[in-house]
């Protein structure tokens, strides 16, 4: 393609994208209210973390029993189901415009770019979920951490737009930080990283680990070693998967004879050219 139409392709691939999240938002957006069978409402999902606080740490304005969060702005409430129902709408239908990302990439990729390529997609996907429900169940303890500091001094009436802000960035940052050992594989397999390295630095990548678990996260420390400790984990199986990479290519040198060859010399390398056939064209 000339550069023209490779800006056409990007912007059709982007428009198939564009439309995809939009339609998984409206989905999202009457999911917020209506159940689908035996799943409850996105609203309720999303409220359940603030309801499962105990009930004399919850203000009660309607004065029902029941667990509600606070509106204080007009049209607040529609806001708030707009920006989780497009959340959870891009969630849903990932595969959708990640495939168009994928299919603008891909033209230009080798065989064997591709199939790494999609195993890491596919993987991602996986860390980017599984970090995302661990956030989740912990957030109920976290709320409980975050809001008992006052004891029985203040009640909890958290406006909708604070309480779903807080939900959404502890769920997209567990979920982007499961991503870290990924790419310390990746790194690994495209030769930047060995696993000598990373064996030498495993003291030091883990405290960094604990930093940036304390940084990112909010301000109570269950939260932190949770996400300090998850990540430890994976950083340590990554570690591994890096071990096994590297002695696997260390046995491919050997054999190859490749560690033999003294820095002056050519590679052991077949150069002449063979025709499509592999027919010598010499």
């Amino acid at each position: 393609m000339t550069l023209v139409q490779h800006i056409y392709e990007f912007r059709r691939r982007l428009s198939y994208a564009l439309l995809a999240i939009v339609a998984g938002g409206i989905l999202g957006f009457i999911w917020f209210e209506q159940p689908v069978g035996p799943i409850p409402s996105l609203g309720e999902l999303i409220r359940g973390p603030y309801c499962a606080l105990p009930d004399s740490m919850l203000a009660d304005f309607a004065g029902d029993g029941e667990c509600r969060l606070l509106q204080t702005k007009p049209f607040e409430v529609f806001m708030i189901r707009l920006k989780v129902g497009i959340a959870a709408g891009a969630v849903l239908l990932s595969p959708v415009w990640l495939y168009q990302f994928w299919a603008f990439v891909a033209p230009g990729l080798y065989e064997r770019e591709r199939k790494y390529g999609r195993a890491f997609v596919s993987i991602a996907t996986v860390l980017f979920v599984i970090g995302a429900a661990l956030a989740y169940i912990l957030v109920p303890v976290a709320l409980r951490m975050l809001v008992g500091f006052g004891g029985d001094n203040f009640a909890t009436a958290l406006t909708g737009d604070d309480y779903i802000s807080f939900i959404i960035t502890l769920l997209v940052i567990f979920g982007v930080s499961f991503e870290i050992p990924l790419l310390i594989i990746m790194l690994n397999r495209a030769g930047v990283l060995s696993y000598e390295q990373l064996s030498r630095w495993r003291r030091g990548l883990i405290m960094a680990l604990f930093v940036f678990a304390a940084i990112v996260t909010p301000a109570d420390p269950f939260s932190m070693l949770a996400l300090a400790l998850a990540l430890t984990l994976l950083f340590e199986a990554a570690i591994q998967v890096a071990r096994l990479h590297d002695r696997k290519r260390a046995k491919k040198r050997k054999e190859l004879g490749w560690d033999d060859v003294p820095d002056d010399e050519a590679a052991p390398f077949e150069y002449t050219p063979s025709g499509p056939q592999g027919e010598d064209v010499t």
